[in-house]
């Protein structure tokens, strides 16, 4: 059985900006097709926008509030909330209040830095955002 606490498992930065502690994953347990990690953003800190063309991700507020937007889309999140994040979905994240804003993010499949692109301060190309449909063909 894999039982990890978040204190005893390492924080590194992810390709975005934000700091991650990963709680289970393929490099620390017996979990291949998922991730689950704590991000975690200072005051006044935001993310920088991005997209991942394999991975869809659901962030869940825990603590603060923050600003999210994807794919245009912008509203303020707290404690309680949960954003799906479809795979091709640009996406960035503010913290808007005093303190850490903290969230559970699960990845399918895992997070990799390979598989996110940075789409903040240059112009990227990009595939279109396609249906279920037109991804499996």
């Amino acid at each position: 059985m894999d039982v990890k606490n978040l204190e005893e498992v390492p924080a590194f930065r992810t390709k975005d900006g934000s700091e991650i502690r990963e709680l289970l994953a393929h490099r620390n347990s017996a979990i291949r097709r998922q991730s689950l990690a704590e991000a975690r953003l200072d005051a006044g800190a935001a993310t920088q926008e991005h997209y991942h063309p394999l991975t869809e991700e659901i962030y869940y507020i825990t603590a603060g509030t923050g600003r999210i937007r994807v794919e245009g889309e912008e509203r303020v999140v707290g404690p309680g909330d949960a954003i799906a994040i479809p795979p091709g979905h640009r996406h960035k994240l503010w913290n808007l209040g005093s303190v850490v804003l903290r969230l559970l993010c699960c990845c399918a499949p895992p997070y990799e830095h390979e598989d996110t692109v940075i789409t903040e301060g240059a112009a990227h190309d990009r595939p279109a955002v396609s249906g279920p449909d037109e991804a499996a063909a």
